[in-house]
This record gives C-alpha cells, sequence and structure tokens, in this order.
C-alpha cells in the first residue's frame, strides 16, 4: 500500500480521519481524535489542517547550527550525552554520515551563505577576531538575499560572526529582515558579553541588555518567530547556537541533569548540548503547534568538528583534557583532518525526505543550490558556485555526484580529496605530505604517501591549481596592519626609574 495514500487523502493523525472531517465536525469527534493522539497530537492535527490553506507552496526551511559538537556527541551516534529531540529528526530523516564542513567557525558560515569555498575569498584561515576589521565580502549575493528576493521572510536567531566592525557586514544588511543574538565568535553566556568584557547582544541593529542563558534566548526567539509567522509566505529560520562552544557553562537544572557524568568539563559540555536539544525540541513543536512541520525542511548539522586541542578552543581559560568526543576521526577544529571536517549532519522533511543513510559525500557549500532549488530561486547574481545541488541525493535517493571535497586552502597548507584518496599537505618548512585511503582509514592512522605517489602528485597538482585561485587570507592581512600602525611599546615609567641613568 502507498503509504502517503492517507496524505494524499487528506489525511491526519490516525488512519480515517480526513482533514475536512476534523474542520467540520463537533467536539466528539475531536475528543476521540485527543484520545488517540494526546492533547499536542489533535492541536497540531487542526492546525496543521487550517494551515494548508494559509501556507505558501514554497518550504519553510529551518537551518540550524550546532557550535564546535563533536561528532559522536549526540545520541544516535551513540554518545552518553542524551539528545532525544535531534535523535527523533535524525530517525525520521537522512543521516548524513559524510557531510563536511570547514575546520573552523567562521569559514564554514561563509561557504554557507555563498556556496562558495572560503578560499576564494580570504576567509580560510581562523575566525574573524575581536579586532579585526574585515567581513564577509559585500560583493557577494548570500543565500537569505537569494531567498528574500523570491519572497521568503528571513530571521536568523544566534551567532553571525561574518563581520562586526562595519554595520554593512552585518544581518540585518546581508539579506536577514530580523536578527536577534551576538556578532562575535565567543560569549559568555550568561552576561553575554566577550572576551574584553564589552557585550555582545543585539536585537537587528539596536545593541541591549538581556538576562538569560544565551541558547536558550535563541531557542525562545526562533519559536517566537514561528509563532509570528505570516504562513502565506515561506520562512527562512537561520538558528545559530552558540552550544557547545567554550565557556563551558550552562544552568543548574541541565548541570543535575548530566550528573551522570563524572569529568567536570564534560558534564558542564553535555549540559550545554541538553540545552540546545531541549531548543531544538521547542522549535519542533512550535512548527507543529503552527501546522507548518510538514511544509518544512530542517537541516541541522555542526560548523566544525568538537575542539581536541586548546590551542583552538577559544579566548576562554581551559584546563585539562577538552570534553568533545569526535568518535573515530582524527583530531578536531582547526586541522583538516576528518575530525576537525567531517561533522554531525542531518535533514528532516516529513513525506519528502525518507528516513534513512544519505551516505555520500556532501559539503556545506552544497547547502546553498540544494535550498535555491527547493525555493524556486534562479541562480545568477551569485558568484560562481563550488556547491552542487543535492536534493537528488537527498529526496530521490540518488548517488551524490560530488567526487571531490575541498577542506581548505592556505598558504602554508591543503587538504583535498578525491573519491577515497585524501591529501593533507603541509609545505612549510619542516614540509610533510600525508595521503590516506578513507575506505579503510577513516582514522587517518596510515600514511600511504610513499607507496603511491603517482597518487600524491595528482592531488597535489589539484592543490596548486586550486591555490593559484586563493584570496590572500584577510586574517594576515590584517594582523600586518594592526602590527604596523600599532602604538610603540616602551617600558613603563616605573621599570625606568628603577634602572636609573
Amino acid at each position: 500500500m502507498d503509504k502517503n495514500a492517507d496524505d494524499k487523502a487528506g489525511h491526519i493523525g490516525p488512519k480515517g480521519f480526513t482533514r475536512r472531517a476534523v474542520l467540520t465536525t463537533g467536539g466528539s469527534l475531536a475528543a476521540q481524535i485527543a484520545g488517540r493522539v494526546g492533547v499536542r497530537g489533535m492541536v497540531a492535527a487542526l492546525a496543521s489542517g487550517t494551515a494548508a490553506l494559509a501556507q505558501s507552496a514554497k518550504p519553510n526551511i529551518v537551518f540550524i547550527l550546532a557550535d564546535d559538537l563533536g561528532w559522536k556527541d549526540v545520541g544516535f551516534h551513540g554518545s552518553d550525552i542524551k539528545t532525544p529531540n535531534i535523535d527523533e529528526l535524525a530517525e525520521k530523516g537522512a543521516r548524513l554520515e559524510q557531510y563536511y564542513a570547514q575546520p573552523m567557525c567562521t569559514p564554514t558560515r561563509a561557504a554557507l551563505m555563498t556556496g562558495r569555498y572560503p578560499f576564494r575569498y580570504g576567509m580560510q584561515t581562523a575566525v574573524i577576531p575581536q579586532g579585526g576589521t574585515y567581513g564577509l565580502a559585500l560583493d557577494d549575493y548570500l543565500l537569505p538575499e537569494m531567498l528574500k528576493e523570491v519572497g521568503y521572510v528571513t530571521a536568523a536567531s544566534g551567532k553571525w560572526h561574518l563581520g562586526h566592525a562595519k554595520a554593512a557586514f552585518w544581518p540585518r544588511q546581508r539579506g536577514f529582515d530580523s536578527f536577534y543574538g551576538a556578532l562575535l565568535g565567543e560569549i559568555d553566556h550568561f552576561t553575554h558579553k566577550s572576551a574584553n568584557g564589552n557585550a555582545d547582544w543585539y536585537r537587528n541593529n539596536d545593541a541591549m541588555e538581556e538576562e538569560g542563558f544565551d541558547n536558550v534566548l535563541f531557542a525562545s526567539e526562533a519559536v517566537r518567530v514561528i509563532n509570528e509567522h505570516d504562513q502565506s509566505k515561506p520562512l527562512f529560520l537561520y538558528l545559530a547556537f552558540t552550544s557547545p562552544h567554550t565557556p563551558f557553562q550552562a544552568p543548574k537544572e541541565y548541570l543535575e541533569r548530566n550528573s551522570h557524568i563524572a569529568d567536570e568539563s564534560r558534564r558542564n559540555y553535555a549540559a550545554m548540548i541538553s540545552v540546545m536539544d531541549d531548543g531544538i525540541g521547542r522549535v519542533v513543536e512550535a512548527l507543529e503547534m503552527r501546522g507548518m512541520r510538514e511544509n518544512t525542511l530542517i537541516v541541522f548539522h555542526s560548523d566544525n568538528g568538537g575542539v581536541v586541542n586548546a590551542f583552538f578552543a577559544g579566548e576562554s581559560d581551559v584546563e585539562g583534557k577538552l570534553p568533545a568526543d569526535n568518535g573515530p576521526y582524527r583530531e578536531g577544529k582547526g586541522t583538516t583532518y576528518e575530525g576537525g571536517t567531517r561533522v554531525v549532519g542531518l535533514v528532516n522533511w516529513p513525506g519528502k525526505i525518507e528516513p534513512g543513510t544519505a551516505g555520500g559525500m556532501m559539503h556545506v557549500v552544497d547547502m546553498y543550490p540544494t535550498v535555491a532549488g527547493l525555493a524556486g530561486a534562479e541562480l545568477g547574481k551569485n558568484k560562481p558556485l563550488d556547491g552542487m545541488d543535492m536534493w537528488p541525493m537527498l529526496g530521490e535517493g540518488k548517488p551524490s555526484p560530488r567526487t571531490e571535497i575541498v577542506y581548505n586552502i592556505e598558504p602554508m597548507t591543503a587538504a583535498v580529496r578525491q573519491g577515497d584518496w585524501k591529501l593533507v599537505w603541509k609545505t612549510t618548512l619542516p614540509p610533510k605530505v600525508e595521503l590516506f585511503d578513507l575506505s579503510k582509514d577513516m582514522s587517518e592512522t596510515t600514511n600511504l604517501a610513499d607507496q603511491n605517489p603517482e597518487m600524491v602528485q595528482k592531488l597535489q597538482a589539484r592543490v596548486i591549481e586550486l591555490a593559484s585561485q586563493m584570496s590572500p587570507p584577510l586574517i594576515l592581512q590584517d594582523a600586518v596592519r594592526m602590527l604596523l600602525h600599532s602604538d610603540t611599546v616602551l617600558p613603563d615609567a616605573a621599570e625606568m626609574f628603577n634602572v636609573g641613568d
């Protein structure tokens, strides 16, 4: 029997109740439904029936980004951290088990917003620091700009980290109708202050003060956007959590929920993931209650692998072993090894995406053309894309068209994968060349470069080709500028007094 037959006939909830019946019959039928599917299910069913008449034909898109989440730190990857809401989306959607992001935060967000590898516009190295004057190139046509042009309401809640020094870099000027959250890469989750003590909390273009744990507030804003959304228009909601990025902090109730975890650092980290998971559950519930869930694509992934090296942990002080777990994958955030770039990912759209695993290669740059296709947006105003439309893989069960992953191209290091062969090339002295066969060695333990010189040569040639298209890293230009134009540093007066003549 066609498993979608009930949907095609207008059925909702238990078999035999049609949308028309729910809308036209009295309280006795409603009571029967409530008894069988629960009050929440009944309300969602009623909302679905009434909303269907008002909804845009274009799908809503809810794009959820975690911050420094370890690959194994979700329940469906076998974690001791409970993530029931994320797990349910994974169980009923497609798990992306070869999904790649950039090694760090800013580059991944730039790749998502442009559909282009960050090395093409100088965003490939590190993240935008507090003192950084640059941002995502203003001549790039961003994803929210494209969606806004084809009728979408666009809203961002959470972390931006694509430029803060000029208002032109801010979300409201880059295609979002509304913005709520932080512009920088790291804030205290309770005070909303950056490492230098300055507040970093905004609604639209206005700074504000507000109490509360940031990731709870981000989810609340997303729920507000959904609850107030005019369903005659499609919605693009970008929910970018700062969880579980340092500093490892969480409300007391979430720490208590994770009291079974003995290590304090991992317990705090787990509690942050619990906050995010609860927030995701609230967002899904809001979509259901408004009758929007059936027409909504939900995407969830991390911006990079979990941080396992304190050098990449951010500006907060961290001690001891870092708590993230990237499972079988080598190293983590800040590196082009699999642990830094192969991330937790899933897509979920009831009735449109079959449950299971979408195992083909996919990169965050692919989201731009994939979303464009679903939204009915014509490509053309954008610069040439590196991304590919992945809907045939996600929605039709076809193989991934992607045969290559460009992990990163920098002046001193690069990594690229073609098929199962991966090259990691450090060009600084002493140079280092590593070649891995990921089909047999996903943990990148065995360097096969000496045994396969022809493959090394082939992939190095590809790196050189891409490097010829590279823009210099903006952070290096900014660093040189700050050093050359900084004030002269001299000993303080007390030191000079002690030295004497």
